[in-house]
């Protein structure tokens, strides 16, 4: 007889992956009972209508495509409340999965279109060997149909749509539980290429932008707003709906106007403390906010951002010398060359004069928080294009120089020094 499953979904660093599979069993069982060798995972990937996906086997080979399905790793299982958490004895079963760059079967995301979307992800869960419980011997339970469906925990967020009757954009937003705190600020996050479409839910959590609203980052800020936008196709979209050179942006006006009417709506909202900031498509689009308003932001931190350099005037960069910008980019960046963008860019603005302008160039971008690894066991290294991985888990420190970025008198990481920015 088939059963139903539950899965829970975390937000990673390489975006939301299937973590847990969580089975309903009769009876209770026992540590001593449950292994993951008892049993099988085999998982398809789906349309909304049902129908198996072909997917890119991988995120640089976007044309290469297989269908989705096929055996998911268990990497532990044992007895757990209906949440997931472990117990030495309990009424299901939790199944850790693996997950992962090398584990791409698990990710709730891809992008069959061009963009990210959320996919239908159906498990077959078969037990392979008998299972003691207080209830009898547990044989041959097959588990084929969700009780849940496999929506991330977006940690508070909450969806919205601007009104500008010409481009009404939808957005994610978060607002911080803090009383009696007085205004406080706005971090606008800008999402990058694959994250446009009609489904705000994907601009802040197809990459970990919930990082934003964590604990850790939310006491450095005194608890902050935090506002996602998203277009329907991508940002560097100039009206010719192909990606050009030309520097300009379709969502300008409109993208300001949401800005504007989430401020208007939110009294909380520091007007001296709004921060923006997003990667690579997403970072374009800050550069050209700033450069087009630069008066209204208090600062800046573009992420391999690809607004290239020589569509920029000596006029129009003068204008944002005052504005502190925190840029960030790695060397081996494929998609976003720096040489092309942030770097002319960065040193202009430092030949200009910026005294609160700052650069973290990575050599490279590896795993140093979810554990991911390799075939060869060593930390997982991301494409070169992925720098807004560190930049979301605060590990900038240091300068275009190789030494640490210092704000009053200390030592500071990106979104400390974000936090301390005021016009």
């Amino acid at each position: 007889m088939s059963r139903g499953y539950y899965t829970i979904t975390r937000i990673t660093d390489y975006g939301p992956y299937v973590t847990k599979v969580i089975l309903p069993v009769s009876g209770k069982v026992k540590a001593a009972a449950v292994s993951q060798e008892k049993f099988s995972v085999y998982v398809e990937r789906m349309d909304d209508r049902g129908e198996l996906l072909l997917l890119p086997k991988s995120w640089m080979a976007q044309d290469d495509k297989e269908p989705s399905q096929g055996y998911v790793q268990v990497k532990a299982a044992y007895p757990s409340d209906g949440d997931g958490n472990a117990l030495s004895e309990g009424e299901y079963i939790t199944l850790d999965m693996a997950y992962g760059p090398m584990a791409q079967l698990s990710s709730c995301i891809s992008a069959p279109q061009g963009l990210n979307v959320y996919v239908k992800m159906r498990y077959t869960v078969t037990q392979t060997a008998p299972i003691e419980s207080d209830n009898g011997t547990l044989t041959g339970l097959l588990y084929d149909y969700p009780l849940g469906n496999c929506s991330p925990d977006a940690a508070g967020f909450q969806n919205g749509t601007s009104s500008d009757p010409e481009e009404p954009l939808n957005y994610g937003y978060f607002i911080p539980q803090v009383r009696n705190a007085g205004p406080r600020p706005l971090i606008i996050w800008l999402h990058g290429a694959g994250e446009g479409g009609v489904d705000p839910t994907i601009a802040y959590t197809g990459n970990k932008v919930v990082a934003l609203v964590s604990d850790k980052v939310q006491a450095l800020f005194g608890g902050a707003y935090v506002l996602a936008p998203q277009t329907k196709t991508f940002w560097m979209n100039d009206g010719s709906g192909q990606y050009g050179r030309s520097g300009k942006s379709m969502y300008g006006k409109a993208l300001k106007s949401c800005i504007d009417e989430f401020v208007e709506k939110n009294p909380g909202i520091d007007r001296d403390r709004i921060y923006i900031g997003g990667d690579s498509n997403g970072g374009f689009m800050t550069m050209r906010m700033v450069l087009d308003y630069p008066d209204y932001f208090a600062a800046a931190f573009p992420v391999c951002e690809a607004l290239y350099d020589g569509t920029i005037t000596d006029e129009a960069l003068k204008k944002i010398v005052h504005l502190p910008i925190w840029f960030t980019h790695a060397k081996n960046d494929p998609v976003v060359k720096p040489d092309e963008t942030v770097v002319p860019t960065y040193k202009r603005l430092i030949a200009a004069g910026a005294k609160d302008t700052h650069f973290t160039f990575w050599d490279k971008i590896e795993d140093i928080h979810e554990g991911f690894t390799d075939a060869e066991g060593k930390p997982f290294e991301y494409i070169g294009h992925f720098a807004w991985i560190p930049m979301l888990n605060d590990d900038c420190r240091v300068d275009f120089d190789g030494k640490p970025v210092v704000k009053n008198g200390r030592e500071v990481t990106l979104l400390e020094w974000l936090a301390a920015q005021k016009k």
